[in-house]
């Protein structure tokens, strides 16, 4: 009887699952995408923790959005936090309050939610950074390099209006340097400015249309762009990096199902209780302590997201550059609208056609399925820590008035010395990377020729010390542009070495046997008893 319910259960689902094949067609690209080989690498991982930490973000903010009222009403504060009582406040920070003293869970999930946006934006750099230091942007992927600059410009807009919602004393600072930016572009300024804010600065609607931006239509974007890059990456050879038995034709990896897709579900679980613990036991972005936003205050030592600061740190180090052009009674062109229009763009439309640059200057027009080690590029990687040099100067600089405060160093010179290595540094590292990748080449092609280091030394007849190398092969090997085994254990003539902090030194080879016997015998199974 069992027996008989078993096979009606197994025979509808075979039936439902007919009936849908039939309809809709679903196996076949169901089949495609779980025989799909992707290669296996840490790095890969960057682009992965992007995406959860997002759909951390989604899960999050739509519990905010039921408690949040995107109102700049103003009302007497009545809350639970009394420092604030008897305060004119908005009703968003009201809501805000809220949210974090008087719902369950809405504390946690405030953080959670901070936590994850920065989470994001770190691995979706981290990703850029992987593309562009070995080559994954190159012909054929040039788009999904262009749609991962869009995220960041899509993310970058994301927490700047979050940033806002709030409505504190914070925000309220950022709204204001942001106005700034806008009321800076020549002609269209004005018109930007009055049309975001209602008005001039601060208005009333400022919050309702950044909680539309921020809540709707920015995430919907995010969405769609990423499942543009996901459809373009399945409709190309996944890229991988040089070793054995790997070609530009080939793919030599992992099937997506089962192994893989089980690993990326459990990488998801990992990043939600990373982000749940880290929200649980470090606080970001105390509203309370800044008080409610005025159009009239701006908070002392005021800093935005850390991916936002190289540009505040421009703002701050960019000389007092004021162009007036003689049209009428004179029209000003004011600082800020360089560091914060003509750099800032510069930097993202230089960025979204390197593929193209490199493309051109290379003379490279063939396609690219195996990636680059940076030191096999050193010209890009160069390129790229003069990058790297320039924001990190730049985001240095955005904190120059902590720094004075807390070293006691003149603003003054701060200043100064930002600009110095705003101009010097990027220089300089383009120089000891490109001499760094050099370097390392050599190394690898002094290891194909000569062998490997064995640590044995031996003694020549005149007197001399020379060290004894193993060969890798019967004469010199050509430079391939894959890794070089450098130890002796990474070509087998010796056992792997202990994992270990403490103790990381290898077994001596009397140990390893000892150990590998001891293994078998306890392995070893009883013998049957004898029937008498």
């Amino acid at each position: 009887m069992a027996m008989k319910k078993e096979q009606r259960r197994a025979a509808l689902v075979a039936e439902v699952a007919a009936g849908a094949e039939k309809r809709y067609k679903v196996a076949t690209p169901l089949r495609s995408l779980m025989n799909r080989v992707f290669p296996d690498h840490w790095s890969f991982l960057l682009g992965e923790i992007a995406i959860f930490s997002f759909a951390v973000l989604l899960i999050t903010g739509v519990y905010l959005t039921v408690f949040f009222e995107p109102s700049m009403q103003q009302v007497t504060y009545d809350g639970s936090y009394a420092a604030l009582r008897g305060t004119d406040v908005s009703r968003a920070y009201e809501s805000v309050l809220d949210i974090s003293f008087e719902v369950r869970g809405g504390l946690f999930v405030r953080q959670m939610h901070h936590w994850a946006a920065l989470l994001f934006m770190a691995a979706l750099i981290l990703d850029l950074l992987r593309k562009f230091f070995t080559g994954a942007f190159r012909k054929p992927r040039e788009a999904n390099w262009v749609i991962g600059v869009v995220l960041f410009v899509l993310g970058f807009l994301e927490g700047w209006s979050g940033y806002g919602l709030p409505d504190d004393g914070l925000s309220g600072t950022g709204l204001r340097i942001a106005d700034g930016v806008m009321l800076s572009i020549p002609v269209a300024g004005t018109w930007i400015s009055a049309s975001l804010f209602g008005g001039e600065y601060p208005g009333t609607v400022i919050i309702d249309r950044l909680n539309v931006l921020h809540s709707f239509l920015l995430p919907a974007v995010v969405l769609a762009v990423t499942a543009l890059s996901a459809l373009l990456s399945l409709r190309q050879r996944p890229a991988q990096f040089p070793g054995p038995l790997r070609t530009e034709k080939n793919v030599v990896g992992e099937r997506f199902f089962p192994r893989p897709l089980m690993k990326r579900g459990g990488l998801f679980f990992v990043v939600f209780g990373v982000v749940a613990l880290i929200a649980g036991l470090l606080q970001i972005n105390p509203v309370w302590l800044y008080g409610p936003s005025s159009g009239s205050d701006a908070a002392s030592s005021s800093q935005p997201d850390w991916y936002v600061m190289f540009l505040d740190g421009l703002l701050r180090i960019f000389p007092s550059w004021q162009i007036t052009i003689p049209i009428g009674d004179g029209y000003s062109i004011p600082p800020v609208f360089w560091p914060g229009v003509v750099v800032f763009g510069g930097m993202l439309a230089v960025t979204a056609a390197y593929p193209y640059i490199e493309r051109r200057l290379r003379r490279d027009n063939s396609w690219h399925n195996l990636l680059e080690r940076p030191r096999d590029a050193p010209q890009r990687t160069g390129v790229g820590a003069m990058a790297l040099t320039f924001y990190l100067v730049a985001w240095v600089s955005g904190v120059n008035d902590i720094i004075a405060d807390k070293f006691h160093i003149s603003v003054n010179a701060i200043v100064w010395g930002g600009r110095v290595a705003l101009v010097l540094g990027p220089a300089l590292a383009y120089f000891i990377a490109v001499r760094i990748c050099l370097g390392l080449q050599q190394h690898d092609r002094e290891v194909l020729a000569h062998g490997i280091e064995t640590g044995v030394i031996r003694r020549l007849p005149g007197g001399g010390f020379v060290e004894v190398h193993q060969p890798l092969a019967a004469g010199p090997l050509p430079y391939a542009g894959r890794a070089v085994p450098k130890k002796m254990n990474h070509v087998g003539a010796l056992a792997p070495a202990v994992k270990g902090f403490f103790f990381p030194v290898e077994r001596p080879p009397g140990d390893a046997e000892d150990a590998r016997a001891k293994l078998t015998r306890r392995r070893k199974l009883p013998m049957a008893p004898e029937r008498r």
